[in-house]
């Protein structure tokens, strides 16, 4: 299968082939033609299947085919960063279209807000928001939904984990009830059941490869003592050819320690975490993408938060907090057919959890061997056992919405 076979309108084909894109993934081979027949939508889809695309071809193929007098999709996303990446995408793919799009989302200056605020009032064919900025437009009138003919959440489990529930029922309430919506996450736990089961109609089901690393993810890990950590990563990052490396830690603080203590290594590197400013988080991806910066920090807003092709490394310097977010930080390398490497630390406090990891995808992960220098780390034995829930949060307590502004 290829494209073509899809039928798309020639402006829109020329976009996909200045893009490089030759044939689709499994989520794009199964969405497009259901989303193409006005079929409302839940999808089921791991970290870099290819997923933003499978909604915005045959969204962005209706919009082309129609009168553009009225904004006509809306995409919602859980963070600022995933907002503009979508952005980005359709820039791309309706580059020959035009079809015009505005990424929404809070953070930054005053000017920012004027400039998504005129943007909108003068008329957009696409708008994508995060939930709190969104409901701030709405409420100031600037922004009219009653011609919305698509709804389109995106990472929607992350926008539940962060509270966005009642915001997001608050938005949709603006929405005409005649309109296809198209649900996209990369896990199903029940609360998203229930938020699907409120506002799809009759909804078609796709799940692709749910709760599995990518097949070109080489992945392995170290047990360390805390103490060993920092000397680990300066030895794997001075004696490694990689280009292009993300770390992951659970807290901000951790994130801000361990960029200074790499920098100090001599290994250049920045911290990317809720302390800084948009304008200075966009310098840092920028730079990261451009290859100029070939270290980021972060805590877990960029294992989906960042869009990048040719990630080689990602390491966990703490397991992280649930199993689910280990398939979305690794999931950062060996996108769209490519080869990455990632690698977690555990220390002792740690080994239970990393053992849910290992229950999840169904295997064990290689244990790599400590320098010499290093010296030996614990030995592992996890209670394996993980406790039930009832349906709860992770922490096994009644879960409680709260909103909360992007």
């Amino acid at each position: 299968m290829t494209f073509n076979d899809f039928n798309f309108d020639s402006q829109l084909l020329e976009g996909l082939q200045s893009m490089g894109y030759v044939k689709p993934t499994p989520i794009q081979a199964q969405a497009i033609p259901l989303i193409l027949q006005h079929k409302d939508l839940i999808a089921c889809a791991q970290t870099g299947t290819g997923k933003t695309a499978s909604y915005l071809l045959p969204v962005l193929q209706h919009i082309s085919i129609s009168d553009k007098k009225h904004t006509k999709a809306l995409i919602l996303a859980p963070t600022r960063e995933l907002a503009q990446q979508i952005d980005q995408q359709v820039e791309g793919l309706a580059y020959f279209a035009g079809i015009s799009s505005i990424a929404v989302y809070g953070g930054g200056d005053g000017m920012i807000y004027e400039q998504q605020r005129r943007a909108m009032m003068e008329g957009v064919d696409i708008v994508i928001a995060t939930p709190g900025r969104l409901i701030a437009h709405l409420a100031s009138g600037v922004i009219k939904l009653d011609h919305l003919q698509y709804l389109v959440l995106d990472e929607a489990d992350r926008m539940l984990d962060m509270g966005f529930y009642e915001d997001i029922l608050r938005i949709i309430s603006n929405f005409p009830k005649e309109r296809q919506t198209l649900l996209f996450s990369a896990t199903m736990p029940p609360n998203i059941r229930t938020l699907a089961n409120t506002i799809l109609k009759d909804p078609q089901h796709i799940n692709i490869a749910l709760s599995q690393p990518a097949a070109g993810i080489s992945q392995q890990v170290y047990m360390v003592y805390d103490n060993q950590k920092v000397k680990l990563i300066s030895t794997l990052l001075k004696g490694g050819d990689y280009k292009s490396v993300l770390i992951f830690c659970s807290r901000k603080e951790t994130v801000k320690d361990l960029n200074r203590t790499l920098r100090r290594e001599g290994i250049k590197s920045e911290a990317f975490h809720s302390d800084l400013e948009q304008e200075q988080r966009e310098t840092v991806l920028r730079a990261f993408k451009s290859r100029v910066l070939p270290v980021i920090i972060g805590t877990d807003v960029l294992s989906r938060g960042i869009d990048v092709e040719g990630i080689s490394l990602v390491i966990n310097f703490d397991v992280p907090p649930d199993p689910e977010d280990y398939i979305h930080r690794i999931g950062r390398t060996a996108r769209a057919e490519t080869t990455g490497t990632a690698i977690t630390f555990v220390n002792e406090k740690d080994q239970r959890r990393f053992s849910f990891i290992e229950n999840l995808i169904g295997k064990e992960i290689p244990r790599m061997t400590l320098t010499a220098e290093l010296g030996e780390g614990p030995v592992y034995s996890p209670t394996t056992r993980r406790p039930s829930t009832g349906g709860n949060n992770r922490n096994g307590k009644k879960k409680v919405w709260v909103k909360r502004k992007a």
